[in-house]
């Protein structure tokens, strides 16, 4: 059986976790396939709110299996605290629901050290970085200086690839920085602290146990982490994360061939969102902008900053589809936009007195774009106890099929509301 990729087609925080919590029921292998805690996934099962950084968003169901694959970056410490937080929550996470690669990079205290101070230290010019850490540990993947997951449980070597990524590293904090030296000893004592709360969970081969699942006609369902339109290739750089977060990064991480990937379901906001820095054409700064994000909650899982507003972009949800090969799209907050008397779609872009209709892959020119807005009539009606997609509000209705034909992907499921009951099917991703 194929496997099924779950991926951010905006700027993060589009209802990914939600989403994976539900298709999650009917599927046997969850894998979050990249990021790491600056990701933030809330799930509401019976009015219940869990927030998940690292954890895939399948861990709320007891008889499925959660992978963390190779190409994320784990916070030792936020990793185990999470896993703290569930057991005290009534869920007792085994060794075999929960399973780490070895091969997937270990995120320690000196990469957050560096990455908060270099954002301190842009002032005005910041990226809008969560400080987690994210940038650092994948550098130091990248320049083949990593900690991986299985260096953690060798104390034979650890004390000595501390040493050595340290001495670049403290170089850069006392020099460039002003901060004081970090001491290996220090962080070997730290990551001592739970590195036996975190030994059950350990595999060796992800590629080979998500391999073995496909062949065993299991369902596989991928997750990523933040949106298309952050891709550290694809997004609007420098404001972007530092993973790739398209489709294409799942097989990567998981060691599986692309091939295996066939349905790809693109989530988005029935408007949309952005956290941090960075240009955002259809950004609403007047009151329906602050309504927005006062009724839909628009504070960051992670960070608790406030998220930025505006109508939902049509250009750029097209070239997240066609990044990822999006054949099926996940509505999600559509509930949100009820009393408004109008919504706007961007449809184009202005540039230089011209109308474009394709996404810019230049950043300086995002930045420039200004969004040609249809707009369509809107409703009045609470859209949270419907049951069924033909119960909708007509012009909620007409709002769907626009998207979907200007988009030119089918939706095939919308939220309504964030509680996992709170989704309506027009098509089920899985049929039984």
């Amino acid at each position: 059986m194929s496997a099924t990729v779950v991926i951010g087609a905006q700027w993060g925080d589009e209802g990914k976790g939600k989403l994976v919590d539900v298709l999650a029921a009917n599927s046997d292998l969850i894998v979050r396939f990249q990021g790491g805690s600056n990701a933030g996934h809330t799930l509401v099962v019976n009015g219940k709110k869990t927030v998940l950084h690292l954890i895939p968003s399948g861990i709320l169901h007891a008889d499925k299996q959660c992978v963390i694959a190779s190409g994320v970056v784990v916070d030792i410490f936020g990793l185990t605290n999470e896993i703290q937080k569930l057991k005290e929550t009534g869920f007792n996470i085994t060794g075999q629901q929960l399973l780490i690669s070895d091969s997937a990079t270990a995120l320690l205290p000196y990469h957050k050290v560096l990455d908060q101070a270099r954002e301190k230290a842009l002032s005005d010019g910041k990226i809008g970085t969560t400080g987690k850490g994210i940038g650092p540990a994948y550098e130091d993947r990248a320049a083949r200086r990593a900690l991986i997951m299985a260096d953690l449980f060798d104390e034979k070597t650890l004390m000595s690839k501390l040493e050595f990524v340290l001495k670049e590293k403290n170089a850069l904090l006392t020099k460039l920085y002003d901060l004081p030296e970090i001491k290996a000893k220090d962080i070997y004592d730290q990551i001592q602290t739970v590195i036996n709360e975190l030994r059950p969970y350990r595999t060796a081969d992800v590629s080979l146990l998500v391999s073995n699942k496909i062949k065993q006609n299991k369902r596989v369902l991928f997750e990523g982490a933040q949106g298309t339109l952050l891709d550290v290739l694809h997004g609007t750089y420098p404001y972007v994360t530092s993973s790739s977060t398209i489709a294409g990064s799942g097989s990567v991480s998981a060691g599986l061939g692309p091939h295996h990937l066939s349905k790809i379901v693109g989530v988005f906001k029935a408007y949309c969102t952005r956290v941090g820095s960075g240009p955002f054409p259809t950004e609403l700064t007047n009151d329906v902008g602050a309504k927005i994000q006062k009724d839909g909650h628009e504070f960051g899982s992670t960070t608790g900053r406030a998220r930025r507003c505006g109508w939902l972009d049509l250009v750029a949800l097209k070239y997240a589809i066609r990044l990822n090969g999006i054949n099926s799209l996940a509505m999600m907050k559509l509930d949100v936009l009820s009393e408004h008397d109008q919504i706007g779609v961007c449809v184009g872009y202005k540039l230089n007195g011209e109308t474009i209709t394709e996404f810019p892959t230049s950043t300086e020119l995002v930045s420039k774009l200004e969004p040609v807005i249809e707009y369509l009539p809107g409703w009045k009606d609470d859209l949270t106890q419907i049951k069924a997609i033909k119960d909708l509000p007509l012009n909620a209705i007409n709002y769907i099929n626009f998207v979907s034909q200007n988009a030119g992907c089918p939706i095939d499921v919308v939220s309504v509301g964030p509680d996992r009951d709170q989704t309506l099917w027009i098509k089920p991703l899985f049929k039984d």
